[in-house]
């Protein structure tokens, strides 16, 4: 969704204002509840500019939908860069330290995120979602591709499946950060920059054991060694 050339043609000031205003109402009271009353007050302008500038609510919210997917995207696109000479995992690895520091410098962004999963049901809600999902498939796809071709991650892997599979892993982690019934004992909700750091590392840890291609080559030797111990045995 984009807005209408009646919000381009105002200067940048106004257009921050606006899109600062519709973020803490939509981060603070989810979709349903939103209200342009309280945005337009706050603003000092007239109700009949927002329909103006969008159409109306969910013009509002679509277009504060892509304004903070362009600005994940510019995110992960430094990590892309910055990260261009790792390996997949020190990727993964920096990939969601950076989704960490997104939140804890755009929290209202994440919270508007945080209100479209949990709180309610709205118009276009199961699209915007979707195209949550489809970004990350395409940030992740690329990395398992590239990790499988250089030997890095096991060759049987299905890459469908191991992009759907960090997709979940990682966005939950990214959750339970700021999300105290997610964290589930673990120690990341609202913990220091050093333990989420440590936590991140125990994450790629546990992804090695089941991705890394070095793991799985050892693991079929320690059957293999297992397996002609059983056979001896039993002769």
């Amino acid at each position: 969704m984009s807005a209408r050339d009646t919000f381009h043609n105002l200067d940048e000031f106004k257009k921050q204002r606006i899109m600062d205003a519709a973020i803490d109402e939509f981060a603070s009271q989810g979709f349903r509840q939103a209200s342009l009353n309280r945005m337009v007050q706050r603003l000092g302008i007239a109700k009949g500019s927002i329909f103006q500038y969008f159409g109306n609510k969910e013009g509002l919210f679509g277009v504060i939908f892509d304004y903070a997917v362009d600005q994940v995207r510019r995110s992960l696109r430094r990590v892309k860069q910055q990260t261009a000479e790792t390996d997949f995992f020190e990727r993964i690895r920096q990939s969601l330290l950076a989704g960490v520091r997104f939140i804890q410098e755009h929290p209202r962004i994440y919270h508007v995120y945080l209100k479209m999963i949990f709180q309610e049901d709205f118009p276009l809600r199961a699209e915007f979602l979707q195209q949550v999902h489809l970004f990350s498939a395409e940030y992740l796809r690329p990395h398992v591709e590239a990790g499988i071709l250089r030997g890095e991650l096991r060759k049987d892997l299905d890459v469908d499946m191991t992009v759907f599979f960090l997709d979940a892993l990682m966005d939950r982690f990214l959750q339970a950060t700021c999300v105290s019934f997610l964290d589930a004992g673990v120690g990341i909700y609202q913990a220091s920059d050093d333990e989420v750091r440590r936590k991140a590392d125990e994450f790629i840890v546990l992804l090695r054991m089941g991705l890394d291609a070095r793991s799985s080559e050892t693991g079929s030797a320690a059957q293999g060694v297992e397996a002609a111990g059983s056979t001896g045995q039993t002769a």
